[in-house]
């Protein structure tokens, strides 16, 4: 059962979660190595699709404590200490990225030397994609966000001390830095890891499509992460329902500017007809993927704009919980969509699907329940606490 000590702010226990989230994690990396003996091309898609969920999620999480720095906003300085227990889940990525290297003979056309010397745009595209700079450059993605995720924590921390009087200053500047660092990593990593299984195709805003449905996720995570506390009796009367709803308008704003990224990618594509983009989404208007595209269409959009459009809504914690749980499940299936079409030409859903996402989300979602329970669920020597706490709109 999950203890919660208001006058101190923190987590005294946190029940049996841990260990549901780590022998969660154990069983399903260990039926993942099961997997790759059966079928180690499938068991390495399903791993790409899990592994750019849980990396997109941690990368929405670490542009909501940047932007929260920057911003100076008031309102979101109680749910901060989330944002920044799941940055601290890079380090575990980045173990996690070496299956991707591993096995992307079996994922990326381009890595076959035999493929490149038959084909000239591989072989003029070969100075990028070629191994060793895709791992390079992997490393140095999550160097980045490692480092910014350090930092950013190490003064937060030191803030609840007081030992660091300019910690406030400092998370600020580094902030504004990181977030230029932040989206070039970030869209080069959308290029690399999920882009490139298609080589011949392109698309300029494709990171940004990525990074749009990454912050959307760690919006929706939150929103339930704090449902379900709030359930256990825990942070219910910081987290307020003011809160939840400037959560839900950020929800509904970063929804819009999802499918407008979506329809803007779509529609410059479907307007100049060039075979080489057309042929993506072509892909994906066919035979199964078609149904896919449209449950995306209908539950990533239409439905959370249709509930979310309405001011009660957003005050309704059961209605704003559901579309949270709906968005976050379509960015798995988002995922699925951008991955699997490249390898399939219809849908073939697998027992390996759930292993590995319940493999790397087990041992994310430990690491940072450790994290977050480890120091006051707020920052509590922040001025602006208080006004955070009492926050109206």
């Amino acid at each position: 059962m999950i203890q919660f000590d208001s006058s101190t702010f923190t987590l005294s226990r946190t029940g049996s979660l841990q260990r549901i989230f780590l022998v969660s994690g154990v069983i399903g990396l260990a039926l993942s190595v099961v997997a790759w003996f059966a079928d180690s091309q499938h068991l390495y898609q399903s791993y790409l699709v899990a592994f750019a969920f849980w990396t997109t999620l941690a990368l929405g999480m670490l542009f909501f404590t940047m932007l929260h720095h920057v911003t100076g906003a008031v309102w979101g300085l109680v749910i901060r200490r989330s944002s920044e227990a799941m940055m601290t889940v890079f380090p575990l990525l980045l173990l996690f990225f070496i299956p991707v290297v591993i096995g992307s003979h079996d994922l990326f056309h381009w890595t076959h030397e035999e493929a490149v010397r038959e084909d000239f745009l591989l072989q003029w595209k070969a100075p990028y994609l070629n191994f060793t700079f895709f791992v390079v450059r992997g490393v140095l993605f999550f160097a980045v966000w490692i480092a910014l995720a350090v930092f950013l924590n190490r003064y937060s921390l030191a803030q609840d001390t007081g030992a660091d009087p300019g910690a406030a200053r400092r998370m600020r500047y580094l902030s504004a830095a990181g977030i230029v660092l932040y989206a070039i990593s970030s869209t080069f990593a959308a290029f690399d890891w999920l882009m490139s299984l298609e080589p011949h195709w392109y698309s300029t805003i494709f990171g940004v499509y990525i990074f749009v449905g990454g912050f959307l996720a760690a919006l929706t995570f939150m929103t339930l992460f704090f449902l379900f506390l709030r359930s256990k009796g825990a942070m219910g009367n910081v987290v307020t329902r003011e809160h939840y709803h400037d959560l839900g308008r950020m929800i509904f704003a970063f929804t819009v500017f999802w499918a407008y990224i979506a329809g803007s990618q779509y529609f410059l594509i479907w307007y100049a007809n060039i075979p080489e983009e057309t042929s993506w989404f072509l892909t994906r208007w066919n035979d199964g993927w078609k149904t896919v595209s449209l449950v995306i269409i209908i539950f990533h959009f239409a439905v959370p704009f249709v509930v979310l459009v309405f001011h009660s809504t957003k005050q309704n914690l059961k209605v704003l919980g559901t579309v949270a749980g709906i968005l976050l499940v379509m960015h798995y299936v988002d995922m699925y969509w951008i991955v699997m079409p490249n390898f399939t030409e219809n849908v073939q859903l697998s027992w390996m699907d759930l292993v590995t996402f319940v493999g790397i989300g087990g041992l994310v979602m430990w690491r940072f329940i450790i994290r977050y329970a480890r120091s006051p669920l707020v920052p509590v020597k922040d001025p602006k606490l208080r006004q955070s706490i009492e926050h109206r709109v």
